[in-house]
């Protein structure tokens, strides 16, 4: 398989409300450098606005943020906004509030209520928007997310933001958020080698409600933030080796297979990890592939 010529259109689309997008888009954590949350190694800027250019013209038109991606010297919004703006009316650009870091890089605690309509304008001027296609609220650690999902229904109503997520959440999570407003999808750390009884219930759960599922780091396993897995069972490279593609390409495609409602974004700042990326989407796994690595207990390491 020739990862150039294969587009995101080829893994099929989902609507975030009104917002038709591929199924296959970008993570932009990874633009910032090796050390996204911490002092590491800054990016190469023109190689990072290289990716989104890319991005785009392979057909990717959801990319997922936030203010508090930034490494030294670099910041995710900043590069999206140099990159793509002015922006594609097709472009979704969805973000999160909840967590935020201060201009150091250190991480404060979770962001109150009243504080929201900050962070959310934070993002807008890093982007350059006026409205903002998707927030996710991401939860930390509250046991109800109902004042703060709240503050952001009444950003909506504002005009602000055009639709709501919510992000880390158990299945009670999401009928709390859906009662106060209409919740387009969810993101949940899910993966081939992360997988909880817990999220396999609210994955089916949106579902049944139309509304998107987006898992985070399902490509890089226990590694989590630090980048892709490198931990990869025999079954798991033989079906790899099948389909002349990478083990990240099957879990990606592995992940897509888990339902229409299931969205990919995998993150990096590498042009040829894009393609691939983006490829993976075109990756068709059989029934019986589906069953050997839905058996699979991965460990990373």
């Amino acid at each position: 398989m020739t990862s150039e010529t294969i587009t995101a259109d080829a893994a099929g689309t989902w609507k975030l409300g009104d917002l038709t997008v591929n199924r296959i888009g970008l993570g932009a954590m990874r633009l910032t450098g090796s050390a996204a949350f911490h002092h590491g190694t800054p990016s190469d800027r023109e190689r990072s606005i290289a990716v989104l250019r890319r991005a785009v013209e392979l057909g990717v038109n959801h990319i997922d943020t936030a203010a508090f991606y930034f490494s030294a010297l670099r910041s995710a919004n900043e590069l999206i906004n140099s990159a793509l703006s002015p922006y594609a009316d097709d472009l979704v650009v969805v973000t999160k509030v909840g967590p935020y870091r201060d201009y150091s890089g250190e991480w404060g605690t979770s962001a109150r209520p009243d504080e929201l309509r900050g962070h959310v304008e934070e993002n807008l001027r890093q982007l350059g928007r006026d409205h903002l296609d998707v927030v996710n609220l991401r939860r930390m650690r509250q046991d109800s997310i109902a004042e703060h999902f709240g503050a952001l229904a009444e950003l909506r109503e504002a005009g602000l933001i055009r639709h709501l997520g919510i992000s880390g959440v158990e299945a009670r999570h999401l009928a709390e958020a859906q009662a106060i407003a209409p919740v387009v999808c969810v993101q949940n750390r899910f993966g081939l080698d992360h997988r909880d009884p817990d999220t396999d219930d609210l994955l089916r759960l949106c579902g049944e409600q139309d509304v998107a599922f987006v898992p985070f780091y399902a490509v890089a396993g226990e590694a989590g933030p630090q980048g892709a897995t490198t931990a990869h069972d025999d079954e798991l490279l033989a079906v790899a080796r099948a389909h002349g593609v990478s083990p990240a390409q099957v879990r990606i495609a592995w992940t897509l297979h888990q339902g229409p409602h299931v969205l990919s974004i995998p993150g990096t700042g590498n042009p040829d990890h894009l393609a691939e990326n983006v490829a993976a989407g075109a990756v068709r796994l059989t029934e019986e592939e589906l069953a050997t690595l839905n058996g699979l207990q991965l460990k990373a390491g």
